[in-house]
Parts: C-alpha cells; structure tokens; sequence
C-alpha cells in the first residue's frame, strides 16, 4: 500500500506567493505546487487559439483563487511539521495588516500516493524552453524527432518540472552561459532540473544541494534516469546557510556557473557566500524574486564583488545575472 499523505492548500494571493513559499521553505518544505490565479488567466488570455490541446476540465475553471499546495507524510513528522506551517503561517498574517496575503487560510485532506500522483501527472506535458531544452515526463512519448537536448523528468513532490516562470527563467539563462567542459553548482535543486541539464548541455560536473532530503533523492533519481553518470554528480542534502561542514564539502572547487532558484528571502541571505564559491569570470544566475522584492535583492548583491550583467522578466518574477569581478 502506497504512503499517506496530508495535503495542505494555503488560499493566498499573487502577492503572497512569494512571503508564504519563503517561510515554508525555512521550514524545509520545498515542495510546493502552486497555482497562481494571475499566471492562470494570462496563460488562457495568451493561448485562445490554443484552447483545443488544454485539457477541458482545465478551461472549466476560467478563475481559481490562488494557493499553495504542500504534501506531509501522514505521521508524527508530518503532523510536526503541519504545526510549524500553521504558525508560521499565522504569524505572517498577523503581520499583513493591509490583507495584501489574502485569506492564508488552511485547508487539510488526506491524499493516497497513487491518487495523488494521477491527479498532477495529467497537467503535465512535454515543454520546450529556451532554443535547445524539452522537458519530458518520463510518462509522456516524443510524437516526433526533435533537435533539442531533452531532459526526461519525474518530479515527484519536488519543485521544478520547467513550467514556473522561474523555472523558464533559469533555463533560459543557463543556455546562454553554458559551455563545454564547465562546473556547476545548483542551490536549493528541487528535482534537480537545472543542474541535470546543465550536465545534458555539456558540463562537466555538476553539485546539487537541497535542504529537503526528499527532494535531493529525486534529484538524484533524475539524474539517472537521463543516463547522467554518478561521478559527474553530486548530490547533498542540507542547509547551506546554517550547515559550516556542508559549505566546507562545497568549497572543494570553485564552479563556473552558480544557480539558485530559491526565493527572495533566502537569496538575500546567500549574497556573501556566493563569490568565494566562483571562478574568476564566473557566473550566478538567481531567479525566485517576485518583482516588488527586485530591488532589495540587487541592493544586497550591489555590496559583493559581483558584476550584474541582466535583469530578465517572466510574469511577476524576476532573474539577475552576475559575473565575478576579477
């Protein structure tokens, strides 16, 4: 019989995406499926000519309120870990006096693994990105010959299956500055998508780091579900702020490309610690910034030595781009 899940929908707004996904995640829940009312209406406004390959269940909801979607384990953890969601989340609504947040309210079910994974599975379809990358579920078949690099994913629980906004950004940024031969670090890699292409494009090696144990597994998995061998790949479980002995293991090299697609909160935090870890010439691409927090992340990175060299946009989430200063 397959593990038991709780399901938790915290009911926010497009401007709550953000806040709440940043206190959920330090609490080490990374996992989180969003749906965002705004990205919704725009993806159906943009793709009318399109209607007839969205799925029809899909085009009867024209609007949903946003919400967070986290999965806990259906145990003492699990139930540890819900009660510091609530709090936190509790907090953060004391705190949105003005109710830009929304409700924040919490909604709780019980989810059994295989229903849970039907239910997502069917909304997720091969995606092209950028000029070189398709991502397949390893569920889906390609219907023809394509030229591009594809990555075959199963996400699991973990974020990033290439559809976020911040997800596209990375990607899309990646495939700018990636050459042969490169080493990479990817943190906070959910399902590993980033870092695991970065190795299909031709890197050399590639680290990995997630504070969520479970989505450092998928990583892993999807790793060698792409045929990407062990050695080229490594894969750490842990918290890079707070973790001295996780940062020294990291410090064993410098790496040529830096990505964290994390969230405000947390990139801000990894400003001081993200130029010891490059090369000269080096380059960090963050994305996870929704767009009223753009400014405080480059004022923080203003200070270290970091040339920025883009600010790109997709929806209300923003990417930076830096080099290392020599």
């Amino acid at each position: 019989m397959g593990q038991s899940w709780i399901q938790a929908v915290i009911y926010t707004t497009s401007e709550g995406i953000e806040p709440v996904s940043g206190r959920l995640y330090q609490l080490g829940i990374t996992g989180l499926e969003i749906e965002d009312e705004a990205d919704f209406k725009t993806f159906l406004e943009e793709n009318r000519s399109a209607w007839d390959y969205v799925d029809e269940e899909l085009l009867k909801e024209k609007s949903c309120e946003t919400n967070i979607k986290i999965y806990v384990t259906n145990d003492r953890a699990g139930h540890e870990m819900l009660t510091e969601a609530k709090r936190t989340i509790a907090e953060l609504k004391e705190m949105d006096s003005e109710g830009l947040f929304g409700s924040l309210r919490f909604e709780l079910s019980d989810v059994d693994e295989e229903d849970w994974a039907n239910n997502w599975k069917q909304y997720f379809k091969p995606l092209s990105i950028g000029e070189k990358i398709l991502v397949l579920p390893e569920w889906e078949t390609l219907e023809e010959e394509t030229d591009r690099t594809v990555f075959v994913i199963n996400p699991g629980m973990s974020f990033g299956t290439g559809s976020h906004h911040t997800t596209k950004l990375c990607l899309e940024r990646l495939e700018k500055y990636i050459q042969p031969g490169m080493e990479i670090l990817d943190l906070g890699c959910g399902s590993g998508i980033l870092s695991a292409i970065a190795l299909l494009l031709g890197a050399k090696s590639a680290t990995a780091v997630d504070i969520d144990p479970n989505a450092a597994r998928i990583a892993r998995e999807n790793a060698q579900r792409n045929g990407i061998e062990d050695d080229r790949y490594r894969v750490f479980a842990g918290n890079v702020l707070e973790d001295e002995a996780l940062l020294q293991s990291l410090s064993d090299r410098k790496y040529d490309i830096i990505l964290a697609n994390i969230v405000a909160d947390v990139i801000i935090a990894l400003a001081p610690k993200i130029a010891p870890l490059l090369k000269e010439d080096g380059v960090y691409i963050t994305s996870g910034i929704i767009t009223d927090r753009g400014d405080e992340v480059q004022a923080t990175y203003d200070g270290e030595p970091l040339h920025k060299l883009n600010v790109a946009q997709s929806g209300d989430w923003l990417a930076l781009d830096y080099r290392k200063k020599n």
